[in-house]
């Protein structure tokens, strides 16, 4: 596997969420569905109020919704990347979380998630608490609070921009393309 060599070399390891430990579509399809199967999230609550007439004084109501939508499944992480952080755990390694976007909306996305027992494991670090990337802040961060060295930590990420960003930390990176 992709991962196995990576848990060996090191000690902690910091995850994207949205398209790194799930699939985003699937939180945004239980909320949107067909807008979001048609179109993709980009400027979804106009596209919505369009259709709809829905008056543009709506939209911190629409916000609302896809911060705190109570989804009636479960968001169920990759198999691989579960089997991976299991094998981080036995291994008694660090996971941390550094997430992206609206920590409102992500923190539900969080607490919806099926962990597997996997949650107690996890440091979760907002992005937006930091000055925002390419800044090395939030990694700084992270890795002064656990006393890790940068070449003790592995970036697993789901874009271009999350590998730039760990090349200019000067940590190294994973795509989750590699592991499922």
């Amino acid at each position: 596997m992709a991962f196995e060599k990576q848990l060996i070399a090191k000690k902690g390891f910091i995850f994207g969420l949205d398209d790194v430990l799930y699939p985003e579509k699937d939180y945004l399809l239980q909320v949107m569905q067909d807008e979001f199967a048609n179109h993709g999230s980009a400027k979804i609550f106009e596209k919505t109020a369009t259709k709809f007439e829905i008056p543009l004084k709506y939209e911190q109501n629409f916000t609302l919704l896809h911060q705190n939508a109570r989804l009636p499944l479960k968001l169920l992480l990759y198999q691989q990347v579960l089997n991976f952080l299991q094998e981080i755990v036995v291994e008694r390694k660090e996971i941390f979380l550094l997430v992206d976007g609206d920590p409102v909306q992500q923190l539900n996305k969080i607490k919806q998630i099926e962990w597997h027992g996997l949650e107690q494991y996890l440091k979760v670090y907002f992005s937006a608490e930091f000055t925002a990337k390419p800044s090395a802040e939030s990694i700084i961060f992270i890795l002064e609070s656990s006393s890790l060295q940068k070449e003790e930590v592995l970036l697993v990420g789901a874009n271009h921009t999350d590998k730039t960003y760990a090349e200019n930390v000067g940590i190294d990176y994973l795509g989750v393309e590699k592991i499922l």
